[in-house]
């Protein structure tokens, strides 16, 4: 009887080798062989886009909320009416504005970056005394306005080249009631730029454009250049619209110094004129320090001052007026100092 079990227990073991033998050859086989890395296709044959910005660029807003305010300064030789050349010099206490600005980006991907974006710019005029003429009263009691719409496509064509396509339209006017809108308050704008970028530090383009910024319709070249020379110095670049030269504390402190030339025509109705409405052309150039800062996350805080230089005042009696016989008056503005701050959310 203790032979059979013997027996038995000999079995039992040898039938446990023999099927741990099977799995113990299976884990040992060397795997490393078994991919065939050519069937993955050659990474040399994918076609590379190049990007948007340049390293330590300032940051792109996607949201923005600001407030501006200009010192005090003179509004000479005011027309008094259309039926009269006499004219009178007004007093501006200040010029208040509210700011605002939405780019939403639609399709952004490394072949394309489409952005929807809506504008809004605000300014009242506070005239000391605002009595006389109808001008006067009209833009101490009223804002004014210009809000829009703009679509901006960045087209990346290949490792070193793109294209940059800008459109805006834009109602401007002092308005008293909604009913006021009409398509003579309508500016229209737009640039084309053809551009290259040599490196992760330099783009450069070139191209033209449609433009109301100095109060006029013009329509001039475009030099495009964002820069980064190293970890602190670079230069943004639009001209004639823009340009700045741009320090970087840190990745979350920027400082930079330059211009912008902004403005609009502006609508108004104005009774007693020659056709019962004006055509404000407002252009300022604003030379200036700005200092953006990052507060947290995505949210960034942006402030600057700097002098509110007079570029055209020029109120016209005919859309888009050139003419000098167009002219209601002109008016040589005073330069005050300005200040603006704003709040930003901020893309990656």
């Amino acid at each position: 009887m203790l032979e059979l079990l013997n027996v038995s227990f000999m079995q039992r073991i040898l039938i446990a080798i023999l099927l741990v033998i099977p799995f113990s050859s299976i884990a040992q086989i060397d795997t490393t062989e078994t991919f065939d890395y050519t069937q993955f296709g050659d990474a040399e044959g994918v076609k590379r886009f190049c990007s948007q910005k340049v390293l330590n660029q300032s940051p792109q807003r996607v949201i923005s909320l600001g407030y501006e305010y200009q010192g005090e300064f003179h509004m000479p030789d005011v027309r008094l009416s259309y039926m009269l050349p006499a004219q009178r010099d007004l007093h501006i206490n200040k010029v208040t504005a509210v700011r605002a600005q939405v780019n939403i980006p639609v399709i952004s991907n490394n072949q394309i970056i489409w952005q929807l974006g809506a504008n809004y710019w605000g300014s009242r005029f506070a005239v000391h005394d605002p009595s006389t003429p109808s001008f006067a009263q009209k833009i101490n009691t009223h804002s004014m306005v210009s809000a829009g719409l703009n679509s901006t496509i960045f087209k990346p064509l290949n490792e070193k080249n793109f294209l940059i396509l800008q459109a805006s339209a834009d109602m401007n006017g002092i308005f008293e009631k909604f009913g006021d809108l009409n398509s003579k308050a309508l500016t229209v704008s737009g640039t084309a730029i053809y551009g290259w970028k040599t490196s992760e530090k330099n783009m450069i383009g070139t191209g033209i454009a449609r433009t109301y910024r100095a109060g006029q319709l013009i329509h001039v070249p475009v030099l495009f250049w964002n820069k980064t020379f190293n970890d602190h110095w670079g230069i943004e670049l639009l001209l004639p619209a823009r340009g700045h030269v741009r320090y970087n504390f840190s990745t979350s402190s920027i400082l930079q110094a330059g211009f912008e030339l902004e403005g609009n025509q502006f609508w108004m109705s104005l009774p007693g004129t020659m056709n019962g409405n004006v055509f404000v052309q407002r252009g300022e150039l604003k030379p200036r320090i700005m200092w953006d800062k990052k507060i947290n996350g995505f949210i960034w805080f942006n402030a600057h001052v700097g002098l509110r230089s007079n570029w055209r005042f020029d109120v016209m009696n005919e859309y888009n007026a050139k003419k000098e016989s167009m002219r209601y008056f002109s008016s040589n503005l005073g330069n005050p100092m300005y200040f603006s701050f704003s709040l930003q959310f901020v893309t990656p």
